[in-house]
């Protein structure tokens, strides 16, 4: 099983202003814990020893509270973009030199909810650069933006949808180093621009995953995760 992750939590939550003026989105109190410890709890559970967190906007409030992971069990190390914000795909070249050939990728405002070694071992049964999960968009709450037939990627564009799109992306994602050959070393580019690239070149497999995400670059997403949360703290305590 794929063991190691990248965290993109570099972010400016401009979504969640006034909050996130003074705030990171990882250290968005949730229920009386921060968001990021939930994720790196509920990482810890599924199986991931070793992650990278790369941060820019406040990243240091991030490793002032997290420091190296020891607390929570895991292996915790940052890649900082430095004095400009380098993008989501930018942020991941940066941090290379700490990551393993092959990683999986998660946005620092997002909580899958799946089982990462059924990931891992569907990625690893293909001989593909990379992996997006995806989840059929049936209530339309956000922009439909992949084609998926046959149990492939057909077209993945986050700016140029259309209505055979039913799918969108779910957060959490399996690449190659290779994926990122054709960016220099503190380019700014975005993550989806090279998904993009490996849809049309047929390097990015798709894994449907049926239970919900959830997120928090959102006030109303904040709230739904509090919701969630919740209910899930209380069916632990019932066990």
């Amino acid at each position: 099983m794929i063991t190691n992750l990248a965290l993109l939590s570099g972010g400016l939550a401009t979504r969640l202003h006034p909050i996130s003026l003074a705030t990171p989105k990882a250290l968005i109190d949730i229920n009386g814990k921060l968001f990021i410890e939930h994720q790196l709890t509920m990482l810890k559970g599924q199986g991931i020893t070793d992650i990278v967190i790369c941060v820019g906007h406040m990243g240091d409030k991030i490793e002032n509270f997290i420091g190296n992971g020891e607390k929570i069990g895991i292996n915790v190390k940052y890649s900082y973009d430095g004095e400009k914000l380098l993008g989501t795909a930018g942020a991941i070249r940066k941090a290379l030199p700490l990551l393993p050939e092959t990683f999986f990728v998660m946005y620092g405002d997002s909580y899958p909810v799946t089982d990462f070694l059924k990931v891992s071992l569907f990625f690893e049964s293909n001989n593909k650069q990379a992996l997006m999960t995806i989840v059929e968009n049936n209530d339309n709450l956000y922009r439909n933006n992949v084609i998926f037939e046959d149990g492939r990627i057909i077209k993945y564009d986050k700016k140029n949808i259309t209505t055979e799109m039913r799918f969108i992306d779910y957060g959490l994602g399996i690449m190659n180093k290779e994926c990122f050959n054709g960016i220099r070393k503190d380019e700014i580019f975005d993550l989806a621009d090279i998904q993009k690239d490996l849809s049309d070149k047929g390097e990015l497999i798709g894994y449907v995953i049926k239970e919900k995400t959830h997120e928090i670059g959102s006030f109303v997403g904040i709230e739904k995760f509090k919701k969630y949360e919740s209910s899930q703290s209380h069916h632990r305590n019932q066990v």
